[in-house]
């Protein structure tokens, strides 16, 4: 599994969005990204994390940063999620699991006891020159960026 760290080159890539739109790191050269991971759209901590996303998108904007969600869920599954609750920002599908493993976030969970492989939650600070400046390890869902925010004040 890749392990990544702050400083390194964040790995690239291209993949479908919600509406079918082929959406790359590449796109956001020069600008800020919150690259964050999760397991699976509608789920209670998912949703949480998304609609804090949404809720402070205007601010996080305001402070030169763009939001991007990636699990592994398809297409469809993110309109019906973004359409649900009126999610602003790409989120990517990555149903063949090319971005979780590269971003080594693709592992052994466990949940009731029962070992499974599922994606990690994780979020990427990656700054416009594509460099990994930040990486949040234990993601709060409820205040997810104001974890970010506050790396940066």
């Amino acid at each position: 599994m890749t392990i990544l760290k702050e400083g390194d080159k964040a790995p690239g890539f291209s993949a479908k969005d919600q509406n079918g739109k082929t959406v790359s790191l590449a796109d956001y050269a020069g600008k800020n990204v919150i690259l964050y991971f999760y397991p699976k759209d509608d789920t209670p901590g998912c949703t949480a994390e998304a609609c804090d996303f949404r809720d402070n998108y205007q601010s996080l904007l305001g402070k030169g940063f763009e939001v991007i969600g990636v699990s592994t869920d398809s297409e469809k599954s993110h309109k019906k999620f973004e359409k649900k609750y009126d999610l602003p920002f790409v989120l990517i599908a990555d149903e063949s699991q090319e971005i979780v493993q590269a971003y080594g976030v693709w592992g052994e969970k466990n949940m009731f006891g029962k070992k499974y492989m599922g994606t990690i939650r994780k979020t990427f600070i990656i700054d416009g020159e594509g460099v990994i400046k930040k990486i949040i390890d234990k993601v709060n869902t409820e205040n997810a960026s104001e974890q970010v925010l506050a790396i940066f004040k």
